[in-house]
């Protein structure tokens, strides 16, 4: 049994893990929501090629494996004390494998993958899509059935797998032959993890993941036989898609040294949603990390999009089904970063208060476009510009444009979500590394004119992972025990910027960004 420590041998913990964009987090979880112990190590991007944006699989399991014993090692407990394993793990990333032998046919293609982009855009434009749209408009005239409306509406983007992967099967010849021979696997960072810790005796997904590929069917609740059909993608490579609090299977003992059941499988900002608690038709996420995520909880019934808005599943529970509308915009982190690299600030945490050693930017517009740009302008021909620069422009200026750009971001994609789903907002919760930049959360609560809550827990996936896992196997019992564990680091209230002369002032300004917007569009043009 091992030496009993500080009497703590018949405690248990919820293990969690989440597996981003940039690292890889691990915690040990008690029965308070507490952080017991943690571990985290950094995810490399691969750039082979210009727009190329990939991730090596083997670094990725090392770096769990790592993750995992370190977080354990870290809250001074063993093993054997982890009653389940909750995984979160960024949307839309996939590669394909060999099902006898595991082993992959190439890197990860990330969501900021760019290889599909003339793709997406010559089939948005193709005869065949506008023929679609035009039936289905039909259809639904005479059935009103909301699926075909949706159907009506559909717009490829780079973010999906569906082009990405297509171009995979186009591309590899090791992927065609396999498809052919009946031994390809295709999964998401989820599916690949599940299969590696299961030793190849699992290869499934949850309805989160699944629905943020593009290829899921979020109305009938299954792979899209008819998408797969029409872009010539084989059914027979796609994992069993299973409840969030599915019980997994177990990990290989000789793995960890102990079988952990695998207790939920959950897409990161779906498992945010959830660990910020916003169970309720009309709750408001918004995680602002390498990418901000805007959801907003439409209950049981997946919502309908003319902006770029995408239903995804949020969550399927035992037999509750739950859909989010989410609009999101890609360059968030990805535009900080960038900054410091280029000696705008040292120390991330001095752009606050650059921003507010000025008292504008000076005219300044930052367009925060490197991976084109998302609702409700999808546009992935954009690029990032500075435009307004002057000689009388200073370094805390450009600062200052860059913040402001991120949040008129959640001001754009908040006025869709308002305008497009008619839903009453209950609540609006923030969450993700650049919730924790004071300016861009003050102006954020400003053209919201709404209260913004940011949580103390800022790493909400992973916990959002842990809560369902920990649900499934009964540690914590209720939905309401959850909110109680969940509490505001700093509730942010609009000063009153559209009540008082500043109004006229950011009126003004987000015009301009605006304009900047529309000049940045269409950039990049085929060669």
């Amino acid at each position: 049994m091992g030496t009993p420590r500080n009497g703590m041998t018949k405690e248990s913990f919820i293990l969690s893990v989440d597996v981003g964009t940039t690292s890889i987090k691990c915690h040990v979880y008690d029965k308070r929501a507490n952080i017991r112990g943690s571990s985290s190590t950094e995810v490399r991007p691969l750039y082979p090629k210009a727009g190329h944006v990939e991730l090596d699989p083997d670094a990725l399991w090392k770096g769990l494996i790592s993750v995992v014993k370190g977080a354990v090692q870290d809250a001074g407990v063993q093993m054997r004390q982890m009653k389940a394993l909750g995984i979160s793990t960024q949307r839309a990333t996939f590669t394909t494998w060999d099902r006898r032998t595991g082993v992959p046919f190439h890197n990860f293609i990330t969501w900021q993958d760019q290889r599909a982009a003339d793709l997406v855009r010559s089939w948005n434009k193709s005869c065949t899509m506008k023929a679609i749209h035009g039936v289905m408009k039909i259809l639904y005239f005479l059935t009103r059935q909301k699926r075909l409306l949706s159907a009506s509406l559909i717009i490829f983007s780079t973010q999906h797998v569906t082009f990405r992967l297509v171009w995979a099967l186009r591309h590899y010849k090791q992927v065609a032959q396999a498809v052919a021979e009946g031994n390809c696997c295709f999964g998401t960072v989820d599916t690949w993890l599940l299969f590696k810790l299961t030793k190849g005796l699992t290869h499934a997904t949850d309805y989160s993941n699944a629905s943020a590929t593009g290829i899921f069917d979020s109305y009938q609740m299954c792979w899209s036989e008819f998408l797969c059909s029409l872009v010539s993608l084989p059914l027979s490579i796609f994992p069993k898609v299973e409840n969030t609090d599915h019980e997994f299977g177990f990990t290989d003992p000789s793995i960890f040294g102990v079988s952990i059941p695998i207790m939920s499988v959950m897409a990161d900002q779906q498992a945010a949603m959830f660990g910020e608690c916003c169970f309720n038709a009309g709750d408001v996420k918004i995680t602002m990390g390498t990418g901000t995520f805007m959801d907003i909880n439409t209950g049981s019934k997946p919502h309908t999009s003319l902006a770029g808005l995408y239903p995804v599943v949020g969550w399927k529970t035992g037999s509750e089904l739950v859909y989010l509308a989410e609009g999101n915009a890609a360059d968030t982190g990805t535009a900080i970063r960038w900054a410091q690299e280029l000696d705008l600030f040292s120390d991330v945490e001095d752009t606050s208060t650059m921003a507010y050693s000025v008292s504008d930017s000076d005219g300044v517009c930052f367009v925060p476009s490197f991976s084109g740009l998302q609702a409700p302008l999808n546009d992935p021909k954009a690029c990032a510009s500075f435009m307004g620069l002057k000689l009388s422009t200073t370094k805390c200026h450009l600062v200052r444009a860059i913040l402001e750009s991120i949040a008129f971001r959640n001001k754009q994609l908040y006025d869709t979500m308002l305008r497009e789903t008619n839903i009453p907002i209950t609540k609006i919760r923030v969450d993700g590394g650049v919730s924790s930049n004071d300016f861009i959360m003050q102006l954020t609560a400003d053209l919201f004119g709404r209260k913004v809550a940011r949580c103390r827990h800022r790493e909400m996936s992973c916990l959002g992972a842990a809560f369902v896992a920990g649900l499934a196997v009964g540690y914590w019992k209720t939905r309401e025990e959850l909110k109680k564990l969940q509490s505001a680091d700093n509730v942010f209230c609009p000063k009153g910027l559209f009540g008082d002369s500043a109004s006229s002032q950011y009126t003004l300004i987000l015009q301009s960004w605006e304009g900047a917007l529309r000049r940045s569009m269409n950039w990049y043009k085929k060669p």
